[in-house]
């Protein structure tokens, strides 16, 4: 309880306007509530998936990943501790008033002072999301939080989720059939169909490739959320994609089957969820408010 209550009290002092604002906490009945600022929209993914008749447009999708990047490098450079947030996907992405997006849910963050390395914990994440060194190291990483920003803006730009199911038993992975397309040259037919012709070309190219740079396999490969900035404010050149770390992961077939088989003995899937959470967070629950609750943060 006192090193939830000391993350909490931490991370209630983020301020960024990207960020979805954490107002306090309480414990009502043995479970602990987050309560952060109402955002009238609700979550970007309810827009991508749930939605298809209020489609959002490019310059909104655009938009919006541009402000989650900026939310993270405040998360990762500009606060006084680097903040892990461990678990950036569309759900967790909340619409305000304007449809500018703010990444929120911290309950699987982590915080580590600038300078130092950080810990090995347990495996957090959603399925699709998680970067593949993690498997094998347990530690978690502003480049882990790249990697999983990687499969986020292929979720915007794409319009599907990171791991496709289809009728029969097999799994369609995003990553995979973008890089196939960008192989082939033609890289924007993995544009969310929905768009139509209504985009700029050179900005989905632009994500669309950027996506896949973050997602790549090794971890010294992807940029850091500065680099991400610049290369989507077009004041840094996007580098060539390297071929380089691919052929050894995602054309062999490492990918989420074996991921899972890494990871079943010790987090088991639950048959309703696929996040895999442990933490002392995991008895939390988020409650999104106006105002804190009585008896809230102290």
């Amino acid at each position: 309880m006192r090193e939830f209550i000391a993350e909490i009290v931490s991370l209630g002092r983020l301020r960024h306007r990207n960020l979805v604002q954490l107002l306090g906490y309480c414990r009502r009945k043995g479970e602990l509530l987050l309560v952060y600022d109402f955002m009238p929209n609700g979550s970007l993914d309810k827009f991508l998936f749930d939605q298809p008749e209020r489609t959002l447009s490019w310059h909104q999708r655009f938009r919006i990943i541009k402000g989650v990047a900026s939310g993270l490098l405040y998360l990762h450079e500009e606060w006084e501790q680097v903040v892990l947030h461990r678990d950036i996907k569309a759900s967790n992405v909340l619409l305000d008033g304007e449809f500018d997006g703010r990444l929120g849910d911290f309950g699987l963050a982590r915080l580590y002072d600038h300078g130092t390395d950080p810990q090995t914990t347990h495996i957090v994440g959603t399925l699709g999301y998680i970067a593949p060194e993690l498997t094998e190291t347990g530690k978690a990483t502003t480049k882990s939080d790249v990697f999983a920003f990687g499969a986020f803006v292929l979720e915007v730009a794409c319009g599907k989720r990171p791991i496709l199911l289809r009728a029969s038993p097999e799994e369609i992975i995003l990553v995979d059939w973008v890089l196939q397309c960008w192989k082939k040259g033609e890289i924007v037919e993995a544009t969310d169909v929905r768009l139509g012709n209504e985009y700029a070309k050179e900005e989905m190219e632009l994500v669309l490739k950027l996506g896949l740079l973050c997602l790549h396999p090794m971890a010294s490969t992807r940029p850091s959320m500065r680099q991400v900035i610049q290369f989507l404010d077009g004041d840094c050149p996007l580098p060539t994609l390297p071929l380089s770390g691919w052929d050894a992961t995602i054309e062999s077939g490492v990918g989420e089957d074996q991921m899972l088989k890494k990871m079943e003995p010790l987090y088991p899937r639950s048959s309703s969820s696929n996040t895999t959470e442990r933490s002392f967070f995991e008895s939390s629950s988020t409650v999104v408010a106006g105002s804190l609750l009585s008896g809230g943060r102290r």
